[in-house]
């Protein structure tokens, strides 16, 4: 019966877009927004409804996933002129799976709460090729009595679905994640380069690393250097994946919440403006592997 209902999805770019799909798969009806109507093109075409915002979303579904870039995009989304919250019925479960500021998910989960619906964060980790393939890791934090309510639809999405407390603290855990991840990234690629320089095959250099101390997630499943792996950006001219202008964005939020919380990260600032400075040398589109490219 569950399957019959419709569930709402705002959100449609390099992520949203396999996660819908995966929803698709599972026989969940969908009733989609994205601010670009082309991203909804093929949804349309397979038989999804396609509204014109995201209060229309709210109006047809009481199941509502929000994948966004930015935390203004969320405000945006939720807050905005024709939000969700404008028609949004009481009782409702909004999924919010951006990676935005921990200080506005708080704030929406309150605006979420006085509106008489439930809001649950659920950020996620494993890029582009695990939201394909349904592997993504999903880290839930809102209500814990609503919790088995949003596995329901995340299963179908990930194959990892963690509760984690309260409100704010799935955005927090995405964020120390993908700063440590930038930081490997970075170090990956130095080291690649480095042993290139100095005269050894990538792919040789690559085993070496993926069997010794040094082995990590950049080196031995998103190695950033092209012909080491088949199947990764580097592969494809570091096309699709993780963009650089997200990671940046990313490690901006790291950035503020260290800050905020007197935390010293040193080598999280410095990956920081790396990839700002590789967005503003022409890395904006590019996966953020490109950093090996880049050095």
């Amino acid at each position: 019966m569950a399957s019959k209902t419709p569930v709402g999805f705002v959100g449609l770019g390099n992520m949203g877009n396999p996660m819908a799909k995966n929803l698709m798969k599972h026989g969940y009806l969908l009733i989609i927004y994205d601010v670009f109507p082309d991203a909804c093109k093929e949804f349309q075409d397979a038989g999804e409804q396609v509204v014109s915002s995201p209060a229309d979303v709210a109006e047809k579904a009481d199941r509502i996933i929000t994948m966004l870039p930015t935390s203004m995009n969320a405000i945006e989304a939720y807050s905005g002129e024709n939000g969700i919250l404008k028609k949004v019925k009481k009782g409702s479960l909004l999924i919010d799976s951006s990676t935005i500021d921990p200080a506005i998910t708080k704030e929406l989960a309150k605006e979420v709460k006085k509106m008489g619906a439930v809001f649950m964060d659920a950020p996620v980790s494993g890029g582009v090729g695990a939201a394909r393939s349904g592997n993504l890791t999903f880290m839930v934090r809102g209500v814990e009595d609503e919790f088995a309510a949003a596995q329901e639809l995340l299963a179908c999405m990930g194959s990892n679905v963690v509760y984690c407390g309260a409100v704010g603290t799935g955005q927090a855990a995405k964020i120390c994640n993908n700063m440590l991840l930038a930081i490997s990234m970075i170090g990956t690629a130095e080291a690649m380069n480095l042993g290139i320089r100095l005269g050894l095959d990538p792919k040789l250099l690559a085993k070496i690393l993926n069997m010794s101390s040094g082995r990590c997630w950049s080196s031995d499943t998103y190695n950033p250097v092209p012909g080491v792996m088949d199947g990764v950006p580097s592969a494809n001219n570091y096309q699709g994946g993780f963009g650089t202008t997200l990671m940046a964005k990313d490690l901006g939020l790291a950035q503020d919440s260290a800050t905020s919380t007197k935390s010293p990260i040193l080598l999280g600032s410095q990956a920081h403006q790396i990839y700002r400075m590789m967005c503003a040398r022409g890395y904006s589109k590019k996966d953020f592997s490109s950093v090996f490219q880049f050095l």
